[in-house]
């Protein structure tokens, strides 16, 4: 079946390989957990309320300097791994790291009292508890998945390059490092900011639950390379001339343009919420509505449609599959096809949840005005 499914060189390690392929999460875990623990960081207050002082939470951030150092440790193979170990150890990890996060969930979900849903295996996967935090909120589990995430994927991705040109050398594909340069972007970008990730919804709303689990860790981390998985293994595909530029360029824009709308727009929010009179750029004048004591942003990108960092993702994945240049491979668009699905999916939750926590007239206000759900003009 690996063969057929073009990703039978993920499942060639020894046996005694294949162990530490499914043991390779828990000590990347531990790692950084014990990174994040040591590491200096700079106390942040958010904007989830503390029930118990009435204060917006406070967070430690330290991913940059984290990210920095595994990166490191990952280049000069100082923890004994080979750089492209992380790529040949896939499947295993994400069979293995699978199991460690649903352990990981059962002790968050059932250490905690029941809350409203009673159902025992759908708290499971949507979770009880709101936040969960360690050593006098020293580490918080949410900014934790992150940061694992984030650094994981960068790994991840730069592990497949060094297999992919220890594999083809000078007929290696471009496009491999592109993709994987794409995302370096993209989560560095993330790291510098931060603290823009306290503003977002899963940090304000979601539960830890395997949900939360599974898809900070194993998904972000692992499985969002999952385009490389096959694509790694084909060569340069043999544009030449004013082709090859049309090919690596019009990627570029792409990635760039989706980056640039999904970048913009979280910023946007986050100084609304942080400084709510005060102009995005120093140009565009906050316009909302009010809703009691909330307030519906209407206006920059967020009066040209009600979620422009959704399209955004959509434009930055149609980038990444491009980057490969073989556009007939299934491999390439996998990643695009996951954003889309979860982004539209998403987006129709997010119209029912805000419809219930805004009221239905002052949300149908607010679709009135601002009357794209995604792409302005389009959909």
């Amino acid at each position: 079946m690996f063969e057929w499914l073009g990703i039978g060189h993920l499942v060639e390690l020894s046996g005694t390989e294949a162990v530490w392929g499914y043991l390779t999460p828990l000590a990347a875990f531990i790692g950084f957990f014990v990174l994040q623990l040591v590491v200096p960081g700079r106390r942040v207050p958010g904007y989830v309320i503390d029930p118990e002082t009435g204060e917006p939470r406070n967070y430690r951030l330290n991913g940059l300097l984290v990210f920095i150092v595994v990166v490191i440790l990952w280049y000069f193979e100082l923890t004994g791994m080979p750089q492209d170990w992380f790529y040949r150890s896939t499947l295993y990890a994400v069979a293995g790291g699978t199991v460690v996060t649903l352990i990981l969930s059962i002790i968050a979900v059932y250490s905690q009292p029941p809350g409203e849903v009673k159902n025992p295996l759908l708290a499971l996967w949507i979770g009880r508890a709101q936040e969960l935090s360690f050593f006098n909120q020293r580490i918080d589990i949410k900014m934790y998945f992150y940061v694992v995430g984030g650094a994981m994927l960068v790994l991840n991705g730069w592990s497949a390059v060094a297999y992919h040109y220890d594999r083809f050398g000078e007929d290696a594909n471009p496009g491999v490092v592109l993709y994987t340069a794409f995302f370096t972007w993209y989560i560095v970008d993330y790291f510098i900011f931060e603290r823009v990730q306290l503003y977002t919804y899963d940090l304000i709303h979601e539960r830890m639950g395997f949900k939360m689990f599974w898809g900070g860790l194993l998904i972000y981390g692992w499985m969002f390379t999952i385009p490389l998985w096959g694509m790694a293994v084909h060569p340069d595909p043999g544009f030449s001339g004013p082709g090859r530029y049309v090919w690596l360029i019009g990627a570029s824009v792409s990635f760039l343009f989706g980056w640039g709308m999904s970048r913009g727009a979280a910023m946007q929010k986050y100084t609304f919420k942080r400084w709510p009179d005060r102009k995005f750029l120093g140009l565009i004048e906050p316009e909302y509505i009010e809703a009691g004591d909330r307030k519906l942003l209407v206006s920059g990108f967020w009066g040209l449609s009600r979620h422009m960092n959704y399209g955004g993702e959509g434009f930055i994945s149609l980038g990444m599959a491009l980057a490969f240049g073989h556009f007939t491979n299934l491999w390439a668009w996998t990643y695009f096809i996951f954003v889309v699905i979860m982004f539209t999916t998403r987006e129709r939750y997010d119209n029912k949840f805000c419809e219930e926590k805004y009221g239905p007239e002052k949300w149908a206000e607010y679709k009135a005005r601002v009357k794209y759900r995604i792409y302005p003009w389009i959909y």
